[in-house]
């Protein structure tokens, strides 16, 4: 296997442009494209518009963006180097999570770097990782004149409101999609020193719990401790669903013991957990209990309890309130199925209710799927080969406790093809939070490993368009 001969000449160059390319970066993070926000709707279209120009002017061709009714862009470009040669399609998305009520230490739309780290919202998740594969193919441009593969790119606006319409882009744009390879950006490291490649994700679904007892409100002091009140009788009930520390006891999976004795050496430990989860002093993390800490947040199901009516600061009053509610967030386990979950939490919410209040349980939105996958083939032998070029050793496996509902779906839609997971987010970047940032270092290094994964993809006859099936 020939791998190509410039491909350090191009490394090099890349280093050398670092700085412009976190300039690039800088650009692109003081846009306030919040998904979420409809009044920011101009901005994300903005975006997609000032990236779509610059891969016009890098000489990417067919650089475009696509529209839908009723839905955000996405920016799709490629560059044919060879009709023989493997096509590889980089997906990242250009929109950001909120700021709204935050607390940060500069501005969250202007970069700022402070010691190893960049900080800025959408510095990791996910501008920087796309923009890193947007540096290796410049510098394969600038020094060879043509990319050693050929390249789509495809940068999503509507990520972090969980993707609405992007099976619908692929329906209407499937030439955007076809490809031979995937490299899908938008995922973390386990360290600043260890590279990821994750290949499992937990899936979400959000259940809204309702406990009701009486017809209106009445006086507590006239009936408290004759009749049930429903914020207890809900306090309780939720209470049945986690063990001792606090972890959703029911539904757990068997995972492989050869799995999880590597898992061991995933650095979670104590110190990375206090760091990276902020907590306070003299907070301690979970116990293990004879489990690795990446198991219990990447292959077991979780629960959060993300709202509830119990009545607010300010709104006292002396009666037992007729009913009670809270919304639940349940993280489903990589290849467990959202619908045996919730049944495991009916039947543990709804048998021998204290009173015999009634209570119901009704499903809020769609399900995001979890999703497990194998890595084996060609592709990821050259993937190791890139990040052992660029970081100094292979791509660690991992998983990521959120649920990512893209991924699933490219699952779903290309499972015949590799799909290659990377990103620059580390346990320190806190992702959707204040302060997010992004380890300089990490960010090198990810351009590094692209430029030698464009090498090295182009290299496996395996992935030539001819060899496909």
């Amino acid at each position: 296997m020939t791998i190509h001969p410039k491909t350090h000449d191009v490394a090099k160059h890349a280093d050398a442009r670092f700085d412009a390319t976190l300039e690039r970066l800088a650009q692109y993070l003081r846009f306030p494209a919040i998904s979420c926000d409809r009044s920011r709707a101009g901005d994300v279209r903005a975006l997609a518009t000032r990236i779509k120009d610059d891969l016009a002017a890098l000489g990417f061709t067919s650089a475009r963006v696509l529209e839908l009714d009723d839905a955000l862009p996405c920016v799709a470009a490629e560059r044919i180097a060879s009709p023989s040669a493997p096509t590889v399609l980089v997906y990242g998305h250009l929109d950001l999570q909120p700021i709204a009520g935050e607390d940060w230490s500069s501005p969250p739309h202007e970069m700022e770097r402070r010691g190893d780290r960049v900080y800025a919202r959408g510095a990791a998740d996910d501008m920087g990782g796309w923009v890193s594969h947007l540096a290796a193919l410049e510098s394969w441009l600038a020094v060879n004149g043509e990319l050693p593969c050929n390249v789509k790119l495809l940068i999503e606006g509507e990520e972090e409101i969980g993707s609405p319409n992007l099976e619908r882009f692929m329906d209407a744009y499937p030439e955007a999609f076809e490809s031979d390879v995937m490299v899908l950006t938008d995922c973390e490291n386990p360290s600043v020193d260890i590279p990821g490649l994750t290949v499992s994700l937990r899936g979400l679904v959000e259940v809204e719990l309702v406990c009701e007892a009486l017809a209106s409100d009445v006086h507590s002091g006239l009936w408290g401790n004759l009749i049930p009140d429903p914020a207890i009788i809900m306090m309780q009930l939720v209470a049945r669903l986690v063990d001792e520390d606090g972890r959703l006891r029911i539904g757990r999976q068997d995972v492989p013991e050869a799995w999880r004795d590597a898992a061991w050496d995933v650095p979670l430990g104590p110190d990375v957990v206090k760091k990276g989860a902020r907590l306070l002093p003299g907070v301690e993390p979970l116990p293990d209990r004879g489990h690795p800490p990446a198991e219990w947040v990447w292959r077991q199901p979780a629960v959060t309890v993300l709202s509830t009516t119990l009545p607010a600061a300010g709104s006292e009053k002396n009666a037992v309130r007729r009913r009670a509610s809270c919304v639940l967030s349940f993280r489903v386990a990589p290849g467990q199925e959202a619908k045996d979950l919730l049944a495991l939490v009916e039947r543990e919410l709804t048998h021998h209710v204290p009173g015999g209040l009634r209570v119901s349980l009704t499903p809020r939105g769609k399900p995001g799927m979890s999703w497990l996958y194998q890595p084996k083939g060609p592709a990821f032998d050259a993937a190791d080969r890139a990040y052992n070029a660029a970081w100094g050793r292979s791509l660690l496996q991992i998983g990521v406790g959120g649920s990512i509902p893209f991924v699933a779906l490219f699952g779903r839609r290309f499972g015949d093809r590799p799909l290659i997971l990377n990103g620059v987010m580390d346990p320190e970047t806190g992702a959707h939070g204040p302060n997010e940032s992004m380890h300089v270092e990490v960010f090198r290094k990810a351009i590094r490993a692209n430029v030698h994964l464009y090498a090295e993809l182009a290299a496996v006859p395996e992935l030539a368009p001819k060899t496909r099936t």
